[in-house]
């Protein structure tokens, strides 16, 4: 393990005895003290980087009470309570200890649909909270663009809002109780009680500070801070008594404290019967100014909320995989460019309202455009509710598709968080922009017109000193800007790391009061301290906004390496990975085992640190990417000489083991952060120093193997079906539930159905109009030579389609190489494959393969590896191949079938199980889309004796109740993977799509 990083040894000391004392003192979570986990929580959605002394993971309240009563007796340790991770101005980061409650504490615990509650722990994840009251006709209403990872305990501890804010309010609005846990290990009830009613000791003196500091000061309250739907000051002095002063609310001082008071354990929360009616009207602008100019009219309108992208974000939607499900919501305007947009909504239970308001809009709207005013130049109107969903995905994506601006100038949150009277907006984003422009700096623009809010992100290289320094220049200059326009610079997203500022904001009085509240509840300033305030004797400081950042480190990589691993420096800390729907299929491996390391997120900051080591250590990444490995018994003695324990490439190469190569992550990702790649990278490095385990080579050499075992498939099939051999197979090997090779063989098949022998010079000589109705069938290892029935399917269904199938004779493709990392091996196989494949290309017959994840190998990796000597060639997917058949004979049936898509397909290839709807459409035939995550195979992973469980787990998590609903003979499935998957867990196999068209063809 890695020192502690603070540089006082009785400091550590002090840590170390506290960790050590956990335990024995009833403590039952998790405790985390290794580098990697430390580090996996050193960042979050932030410009800023701190590594803590450990990670705690609590089961419960007591386990909080515990780590209260030993922090009692250890005054030097601090603590920062953490939850999804999202913030953006590293409000949960410290170098002491971080409180995760997102692992463990994350139930919906009781939900009273009479009433109109629900008490939850408070790691529950929004949308999974949603989730659960929806049954029930309820929502949690304050709506966040991060709703599907941000925990319920951040939203309380940020005050958090986001969209709908004018009708629906903040957090605090809505919470009606809190159980909390203070420092001391006492444990609290918040809700509103009497000013005058007893309480006992602790709570007393806590109602008492707050009688002081918000009754008494309560004319300087109201006189100091705008009238804001925004309005946070951190401990919200105004909202913690009642407007007659007879009622007190600890919680609403609780709310938006941003973990610097108690760690908030559960929560009780009321919540909001879910609109009846829903509709949403796109408005399309000349300009980004237009827009924000005309958004007060929408809220005049009535509208429930208003919601605007500047241009810089929608061109950014446009390139990414989520435009195509809201491309033609968003349509172009012939002869116009939409150079900003505003999204409204409008939801009542009374249609006939709804419609009145709509009316009126439309009515303006058309006016305006007939009349070239107020820069409208089109609209439209949304009412299905899916679409609906799937806008608000584009927009809450908005947030990382920044990220994804090319070079090393990001735009980056620390100064996007402005709240001014909306009256007052347009004149102040454009006295802002005045501001990034006379900078030359490239900006995007998003947020919540309605409130006054818009979040602005200046693009700048965090690695440039230079830059660092125009960013606190600009910081420095907005809160100059925002108090000019009567606003504040912490609309929703919090203070964090621009707690400097408070003191400004809040003035030396009423900052001293919260200072005597901070002092009540943490007189030794050990929790998440220098956010908001200190306590009143404390001579620590504030964090500033020119503390210890990301890029400080990323600094000292090398330029021409961070080039190189661009994909993974590119990370933000979004945390879209975090999303925990396991109907998602981004990152498989990260919702099974609740462990932020194995996310692309914690993947690509592993890789940072790595390679800044290597840096550190005067290591050349290039050269040893490129060096030759070193001898066996060289690697066989580091195996055993060398304390891998203490190597930090061992928690690398531990977090990396654990993805399963779905490629997901590259797609889904707002920044594209592809850890497939990088991880093939690092295990090519990697197994330079240490031997292979035998299972890599068998998977590396499986492509070399089937075809020499299907020769004789009999002799390793008996094998495979002995029972201690596949006991000896988990002990030396490692694998489990091996498959057994086809028999009849493929070849065999394909003969005894007198099908075309491939030959070259014959393909050659073939005419234009004989080539249009020819297919050559590509195989792969897993399809060809286990699944050899599935080939002879799609040969079969070719000529009931008219084409002549061609099989091509079998090469290698090289995913199960680069998977492993064998990327000296895989780089001369992609280059064998693909000339052999361009030679076909000139053939201009189509060539078409089964398996997407070796599909698309062709498409991704070998670009990766081969750069422009790839060649043209193409081989389509089966679907893609159907698509492009004209006509199609109309079954007209009945029956109804349901796919459940393969991960890399479906994200690399968004519309693909559209495409298979159509196209059963076109034979006359239904097919469903059942939302499915990852089936847990991934290829070798769930053959693999260690991944076992997870992959077990993932099926059961994501694919064992969709299944269920279904018939065996509709289900259907395009990966081999996970055709694979459900047969060994449920005895039975899917077919492949192509399969259920041939069937209903031949009946």
């Amino acid at each position: 393990m890695l020192p502690l990083v603070d540089s006082q040894q009785s400091i550590l000391q002090e840590y170390q005895v506290f960790l050590a004392q956990l335990k024995p003192a009833g403590y039952k979570g998790d405790i985390e003290t290794q580098y990697s986990s430390r580090l996996a929580v050193a960042t979050d959605n932030s410009i800023y980087q701190r590594l803590p002394q450990a990670v705690l993971h609590p089961r419960s309240t007591d386990d909080l009470k515990v780590i209260g009563t030993l922090a009692a007796k250890h005054t030097q340790v601090k603590f920062s309570p953490r939850g999804g991770g999202t913030g953006t101005n590293g409000q949960s980061l410290t170098q002491g200890i971080v409180v995760d409650l997102s692992r463990h504490m994350n139930k919906v615990l009781e939900i009273n649909a009479e009433e109109g509650w629900v008490r939850v722990q408070t790691g529950v994840v929004k949308d999974q909270l949603n989730d659960a009251l929806r049954p029930h006709g309820f929502f949690f209403a304050p709506d966040l663009s991060t709703s599907n990872r941000a925990t319920i305990g951040g939203m309380i501890n940020t005050d958090a809002s986001g969209q709908g804010s004018l009708v629906y309010g903040k957090t605090s609005d809505h919470v009606l109780g809190l159980t909390s846990v203070l420092i001391d290990g006492t444990i609290l009830e918040t809700a509103p009680v009497a000013a005058n009613e007893s309480q006992s000791d602790r709570y007393q003196s806590i109602i008492e500070q707050l009688k002081a500091s918000c009754i008494d000061k309560r004319e300087q309250i109201l006189a100091k801070f705008p009238r804001l739907n925004r309005f946070l000051t951190g401990y919200d002095l105004e909202h913690a008594v009642s407007e007659d002063l007879a009622t007190i609310d600890v919680s609403r001082i609780l709310a938006g404290s941003e973990g610097s008071l108690a760690f908030i354990t559960e929560a009780r929360l009321n919540v909001t019967p879910i609109p009846k009616n829903k509709v949403l009207i796109n408005i399309k602008y000349d300009s980004f100014e237009s827009a924000l100019r005309h958004a007060p009219s929408m809220v005049a309108a009535q509208a429930t909320s208003v919601e605007t992208v500047d241009s810089k974000v929608l061109n950014l939607a446009k390139a990414d995989i989520v435009w195509h499900s809201v491309s033609d919501l968003i349509s172009d305007v012939p002869g116009k460019t939409i150079d900003g947009l505003n999204i409204v909504e409008y939801n009542d239970d009374s249609r006939e309202d709804i419609d009145n308001k709509i009316a009126g809009l439309k009515a303006t709207l058309d006016s305006q455009i007939a009349n070239n005013e107020a820069g409208v130049i089109g609209y439209q109107i949304t009412e299905d509710l899916s679409a609906i969903g799937k806008i608000y995905a584009m927009r809450k994506k908005a947030v990382g598709l920044l990220g994804k601006a090319k070079g090393w100038e990001k735009p980056i949150a620390f100064a996007e968080d402005t709240a001014v009277p909306p009256e007052n907006l347009a004149d102040f984003i454009m006295e802002f922009r005045t501001l990034l422009d006379a900078k030359k700096l490239h900006y995007g623009m998003f947020g919540h017109v309605d409130a006054g809010v818009l979040h602005v992100r200046p693009a700048l290289d965090m690695c440039d000193p230079k830059q660092a320094e125009t960013m606190q220049q600009i910081s420095d200059e907005v809160v100059a800007l925002v108090a000019k326009y009567g606003g504040l610079m912490w609309g929703e997203h919090g203070k964090g790391y621009r707690s400097e500022y408070g003191p400004a904001f809040f003035g030396e009085e009423l900052f001293t009061e919260l200072r005597k509240i901070k002092t009540v509840f943490d007189p030794h300033n050990q929790m998440n301290p220098g956010k908001i305030c200190t306590p009143l004797q404390s001579e620590e400081s504030l964090v500033k906004v020119s503390d210890v950042k990301r890029g400080d480190f990323d600094r000292q990589i090398a330029i021409e390496v961070r080039n190189s691993f661009a994909p993974a420096l590119s990370c933000n800390g979004n945390g879209l990975c975090f999303n925990y729907d396991t109907k998602s299929p981004m990152c498989p491996s990260s919702k099974v085992t609740r462990d932020r390391r194995h996310s692309p997120k914690g993947r690509a900051g592993m890789l940072r640190e790595w390679l800044r080591l290597l840096s550190e250590q005067g290591s050349d990444v290039a050269q040893l990417e490129t060096a030759k490995r070193q001898p066996f018994f060289t690697r066989l003695k580091n195996s055993f000489s060398i304390k891998r324990e203490t190597d930090f490439s061992e928690e690398v190469f531990e977090v990396m083991d654990h993805c399963l190569a779905c490629k997901a992550c590259t797609n889904q990702c707002p920044v594209n952060v592809d850890v497939p790649t990088f991880r093939a990278r690092f295990l090519s490095i990697y197994y330079q120093r240490y031997n292979r385990p035998l299972k890599d080579l068998l998977v590396a050499n499986i492509e070399k193997m089937a075809p020499l075992m299907a020769k004789f498939p009999a002799l390793p099939n008996f094998f495979l079906k002995q029972n201690w051999f596949n006991r000896l197979l988990k002990k030396t090997v490692g694998y489990v539930d091996s498959p057994v090779l086809s028999v009849p063989t493929l070849a065999q098949r394909m003969q005894k159905d007198g099908r075309q022998t491939f030959n070259l010079a014959q393909l050659q000589s073939l005419s234009d109009a004989k080539r249009q109705k020819t297919v050559l069938i590509i195989q792969d290892p897993f399809t060809s030579y286990y699944e050899a029935q599935v080939v002879q399917d799609l040969a079969s269904l070719a000529s009931q389609l008219g084409y002549t199938p061609v099989l091509v004779p079998f090469k290698p493709n090289g995913k199960p190489q680069h998977v492993k990392g064998f990327l000296d091996t895989f780089a001369a196989t992609a280059k064998d494959t693909a000339g052999f494949l361009n030679q076909l290309q000139q053939l201009n017959i189509p060539m078409v393969g089964i398996d997407p994840s070796l599909v698309l190998c062709y498409r991704d990796e070998y670009k990766t590896v081969l750069g422009d000597s790839r060649g043209d060639f193409q081989v389509l997917l089966v679907h893609e191949w159907l698509q492009r058949i004209a006509e199609k004979p109309h079954i007209s049936k009945a029956k109804e079938f349901v796919l459940f898509g393969h991960c890399t397909e479906k994200t690399m290839l968004a519309q693909s199980e559209k495409h298979w709807q159509e196209i059963f459409a076109e034979f006359g035939l239904t097919l469903n889309v059942e939302s499915v995550g990852c089936c847990g195979m991934a290829g070798t992973f769930g053959h693999e004796a260690k991944h076992l469980d997870e992959s077990l787990q993932l099926f059961e998590m994501s694919w064992a109740v969709p299944l269920a609903k279904y018939q065996p003979s509709q289900i259907l499935a395009t990966g081999y993977s996970c055709r694979s998957q459900v047969a060994r867990i449920k005895q039975f196999k899917p077919r492949h799509p192509l399969q259920a068209l041939l069937e209903q063809l031949r009946h």
